[in-house]
């Protein structure tokens, strides 16, 4: 029986192209420094497939194998062959840590910072969703008054921000 938990989590959404990956590349370095332990969730439309045809992790998978663990000596992958989970099942898979910083599941995120720069020509995901806290860009001026408006370029100032603004998700 598992015993239920909690697990801090904060949402990094934008649209496409609006620099989510570059402020995470940025992010993980200053949470680390701070002394916290930091993992992430990235969540995606597009189908893809991490293993290679004719590689035996493949072959199982191919033959009917519900779940593949693929072993390495510096990391490990496991590949299930099922519908895609709630947000929820797959942080009660992950190994507790301080923060998971999740990209994507943008409607069940509970709370959220969105990265918005205009110049890339898509409307922001602020005018729709409810759980976006604050907005980080390199336009404040093309931000609601009524939302938090952070410089995209002060990875510290984000930083805190996620750190006074992470919520809890009940796991079990």
């Amino acid at each position: 029986m598992s015993i239920p938990r909690q697990q801090a989590v904060i949402g990094l959404t934008g649209r496409s192209g609006s620099g989510k990956t570059h402020l995470m590349a940025r992010l993980l370095p200053a949470l680390r420094a701070r002394g916290l332990s930091v993992s992430t969730i990235k969540h995606t439309h597009h189908h893809i497939d991490i293993d290679k045809p004719g590689k035996d992790s493949f072959i199982h998978r191919q033959a009917g194998a519900c779940e593949v663990m693929l072993v390495t000596p510096d990391r490990w992958v496991l590949q299930h062959t099922q519908p895609e989970p709630s947000l929820r099942d797959v942080l009660g898979r992950m190994a507790p840590v301080d923060l998971v910083i999740i990209e994507g599941f943008h409607a069940s995120i509970p709370a959220a910072l969105e990265v918005y720069r205009p110049e890339v020509g898509k409307e922001p995901l602020f005018k729709t969703q409810t759980n976006i806290l604050a907005v980080a860009t390199t336009t404040p001026s093309a931000v609601p008054s009524s939302l938090l408006t952070l410089d995209l370029d002060n990875t510290d100032a984000i930083a805190e921000f996620i750190l006074k603004n992470s919520c809890s998700v009940q796991l079990i």
